[in-house]
């Protein structure tokens, strides 16, 4: 018990430092996230643009609206990473955790038009890559952890195997 509250603690603090960063300093994350955004248009077809993913691609987001994305971001990350760390609602901290973590898989996405040939750039979002696909793999192990107590599914089958027997049986 001690150890599953230290093992998650410690997995939080990645997403605590990290959200903790954006709100504070979300000039070089927005330069990010608008680079992507702006790949992700050039790749989607105008035709193929329908419902709110076509509106936020077509429409320019200014700088100003694209930080308060990036820190609200940041800030859902901070919440939900404290959460975490203080064991309130474990599992659905961590689910949220594998949400919020998921958008940062698209957007370091290998991409040589955002690389810009560097070596040095490529490294880096490879890098930040592989740590946004072990931290969203751990939010959802996390999510997963029961705590050792059974699922709803396993105490449904096993009072209706109870109630058979006790019939079978008088």
């Amino acid at each position: 018990m001690l150890l599953r509250r230290l093992a998650r603690a410690g997995f939080a603090s990645w997403f605590v430092a990290e959200g903790l960063s954006v709100v504070r300093h979300p000039s070089a994350h927005v330069a990010e996230a608008r680079a992507a955004l702006d790949a992700t248009r050039d790749l989607v077809p105008a035709e193929a643009r329908t419902g709110a993913v076509g509106d936020v691609l077509d429409q320019h987001l200014t700088d100003r609206q694209l930080t308060t994305v990036v820190q609200v971001h940041g800030a859902l990350l901070l919440a939900a990473g404290s959460a975490l760390a203080l064991g309130r609602a474990p599992r659905a901290a961590a689910l949220a955790l594998a949400a919020l973590t998921a958008p940062l898989v698209a957007l370091y996405l290998p991409d040589k038009r955002l690389d810009g040939g560097d070596r040095v750039r490529r490294r880096e979002r490879t890098e930040k890559l592989v740590r946004a696909v072990a931290f969203t793999a751990g939010a959802v192990l996390v999510a997963a952890d029961r705590e050792g107590r059974p699922s709803l599914g396993w105490k449904v089958r096993h009072a209706i195997d109870e109630r058979t027997a006790a019939r079978a049986g008088s």
